[in-house]
């Protein structure tokens, strides 16, 4: 065998097919389950004055100034 280069079929054939479906339903996984911060990054980041407040102070201490549970008597 003097060809390094293989056609497409052959480079196929040595990855086996329910691996990679196993990591892209690993991955569909992950990207449902997001991260508590990164939820609330995000949240942040669609509300102008909390992603401007973000910008000086940090994502947590502007979702808790605007998101943050507000306690009422």
């Amino acid at each position: 065998f003097s060809d390094p280069f293989l056609n497409r079929r052959r480079a196929n054939d040595f990855i086996q097919s329910d691996s990679r479906l196993r990591g892209i339903a690993q991955e569909r996984i992950r990207e449902r389950s997001k991260a508590p911060q990164e939820y609330q990054r995000e949240l942040c980041e669609d509300y102008y004055p909390c992603e401007m407040y973000a910008f000086r102070h940090g994502y947590a201490a502007a979702y808790k100034h605007y998101f943050g549970r507000r306690r009422t008597k």
